[in-house]
């Protein structure tokens, strides 16, 4: 393959056979497909969708994209991409850092794991080979232990470690892969594929060696531009002065609390009152933050580091305090608790667990026990820190109560016997933005291919932030009508972004014009927003065909009946429903479906058969 940007060379790794296959990628799927999430869900598709998420059959893949370790801004990202065992869907799940550049420098667009080793194993990459070797003595080890030995087995300095935790190996469903900067790909419980293979971490160990563009003289100029666009003092992203760079991702709690958009107590209220501040980015930064931490070729820094000075949890230092588990373990679990909070996120990165998904399941249970339908198994009431602390513990180790935990928030809620407390979409927990008070965010959950998600399509920059794609997507956050539009346009940008692989954040900033300048740049194919967004509308109904042929079909776009029935009660959104049904019936149209379901006629405009 001829195109710029690609090492073009993808390991296959049998794990069953303890063998290395390395192929190059198939040139009209990258063109096609381009990389990262794309490439994968490809690979996960002529896979077949009717593989068991847990079987030695399903393959996990850990796919870069073009841009990858390149100058490109915030390109530091890894897609791992496989058969979900918590919604049956198909799930990519992305982290940043430097693992995903480094995978790159040592010579590889992507791995793809597929069987199950006789005992456990890790992989070892580097100079564009691939070895397996035994792993026996880390089986039980958390993320950070696991990091610490391999740092003193090949060194600290060039290496990434990405790795399961007892959760993955216990196969939680909602089980993550961490790597060493704490960076997580939390959703979908592909670490648990991981544990179900027996592969207990990928080392790899690559210096600096930047992806050279196919043409360097146009990447010198789009990249000028990107970076000023990213550096505009007048946009979130701007270093040291926007509310992303100074805050980080928390700079969210306080408004979506004021607009009546926080789910609280499982979703019962739309916001948390005063309590909210106690938990926020700006209290953090007063309060706790020690460092700004920051992933490869981002000069965002939203990550933030917290130490501990007092409590039952002092001298705890952790990254990071980001908005959607400080508001899963916080707001949606009556807590306002910043030092507990940090606690909790860093039990879920050294057990690998999503942290989403660890602090809904807490909220569940909450609920359950204040409406008394625990049937007997205990309880925990709303804003305990010390049960919260335990019931992670249990629930990674697969004890007692914990073991019907670890099935996800679905499940337990229907062990219970009340499956309408579980604020859930195709089996994955809400994040942390209230449908009734931010619409098209509902929208986005239910039509979501992953499950309940915000960053399919991240409508809050234009519903919360403001101005991102552009003024005609500026939009009342209490409005239904045109939310159909804005989430088609969100998810095709979304899934461009994480083909090229880069930052969602970028979009923040950057036009659509300046990643196809960039990927022009970069492979030498000819682009235009155009194009990409045709890219991202093919690979959107590539997942969703999976999904149709998977099983879910009419029906499966859905909400908790609390969103659509129940309303808010708090201000900013008093009053309010989300209207999923009138939406949903504007999506449909612009995406050309039926019902949910793909037709064939779609798939043959957009080329997938």
């Amino acid at each position: 393959m001829a195109l710029g940007g690609y090492a073009n060379r993808i390991a296959h790794i049998d794990l069953t056979q303890q063998s290395v296959n390395y192929q190059p990628i198939p040139e009209d799927w990258a063109l096609k497909y381009i990389g990262a999430r794309g490439l994968g869900v490809k690979y996960v598709f002529e896979n077949g969708p009717q593989v068991e998420p847990l079987s030695p059959e399903n393959i996990l893949c850990f796919m870069n994209g073009p841009l990858t370790g390149s100058e490109a801004n915030m390109s530091g990202r890894l897609a791992v991409v496989t058969k979900s065992p918590l919604t049956g869907t198909v799930t990519d799940s992305h982290h940043g850092g430097w693992s995903a550049a480094r995978l790159r420098w040592a010579g590889f667009d992507g791995l793809i794991f597929k069987g199950k080793a006789p005992a456990p194993v890790y992989v070892y990459i580097h100079d564009e080979q691939v070895e397996i070797h035994d792993a026996s003595n880390l089986w039980g080890k958390g993320v950070h232990e696991v990091v610490r030995h391999f740092q003193d087995l090949y060194g600290k300095k060039d290496l990434s470690v990405i790795a399961i935790g007892p959760a993955g190996e216990n196969l939680v469903k909602f089980a993550s892969w961490i790597n060493e900067n704490d960076r997580a790909s939390g959703r979908g419980g592909t670490g648990a594929v991981g544990g179900s293979k027996n592969l207990k971490a990928i080392v790899i160990k690559a210096p600096k060696k930047l992806v050279k563009a196919a043409d360097r003289a146009k990447w010198k100029k789009v990249q000028e531009v990107a970076l000023a666009q990213i550096m505009d003092e007048r946009v979130v992203t701007s270093p040291r002065k926007g509310g992303l760079s100074v805050y980080g991702t928390n700079v969210l709690m306080n408004m979506t609390n004021v607009i009546g958009g926080l789910p609280a107590r499982n979703c019962q209220e739309t916001a948390f009152g005063d309590q909210a501040e106690l938990i926020s980015g700006e209290h953090v930064k007063e309060t706790i933050l020690v460092n700004d931490p920051t992933c490869h070729a981002c000069p965002v820094a939203c990550k933030k580091e917290v130490e501990i000075t007092e409590g039952p949890w002092k001298g705890l230092r952790m990254e990071s305090l980001e908005y959607e588990p400080a508001w899963s373990f916080g707001a949606n679990c009556g807590n306002s608790d910043a030092a507990a909070i940090a606690k909790c996120i860093d039990l879920c990165n050294d057990y690998g667990m999503d942290a989403i998904e660890s602090g809904n399941i807490l909220a569940t249970y909450m609920e359950a026990t204040q409406r008394g339908y625990t049937n007997g198994d205990g309880g925990i009431q709303w804003g305990d820190t010390m049960k919260m602390v335990e019931l992670l513990h249990k629930t990674a180790r697969r004890e007692g109560i914990g073991n019907q935990m670890a099935e996800g928030v679905k499940r337990l809620a229907a062990y219970f016997g009340h499956p309408e407390i579980a604020m859930e979409v195709k089996g994955q927990s809400v994040p942390a933005y209230d449908p009734r008070g931010i619409k098209g965010m509902g929208l986005g959950y239910a039509t979501s291919n992953r499950g309940a998600c915000h960053l399919r399509g991240y409508t809050p920059a234009a519903e919360v932030i403001g101005n991102v794609l552009g003024p005609s997507t500026i939009s009342d956050p209490l409005a239904w009508k045109g939310k159909g539009e804005m989430n088609v346009i969100f998810q095709n940008v979304h899934t461009v972004t994480d083909c090229l692989d880069v930052c969602k954040f970028a979009t923040f900033a950057e036009s659509m014009e300046s990643f196809a300048a960039q990927y022009e740049a970069i492979t030498g194919v000819p682009s235009s927003p155009e194009h990409l967004l045709k890219v991202g509308e093919r690979v959107y109904n590539l997942e969703r065909y999976y999904n149709n042929l998977a099983g879910l079909r009419e029906g499966s776009d859905y909400l908790p009946e609390r969103f659509t029935k129940e309303a808010s009660t708090m201000p900013g959104s008093m009053g309010h429903v989300c209207e999923l049904d009138q939406m949903l019936e504007e999506y449909y149209a612009c995406r050309g479906w039926v019902n949910g379901v793909v037709p064939e006629s779609k798939l043959k405009e957009l080329e997938i058969i």
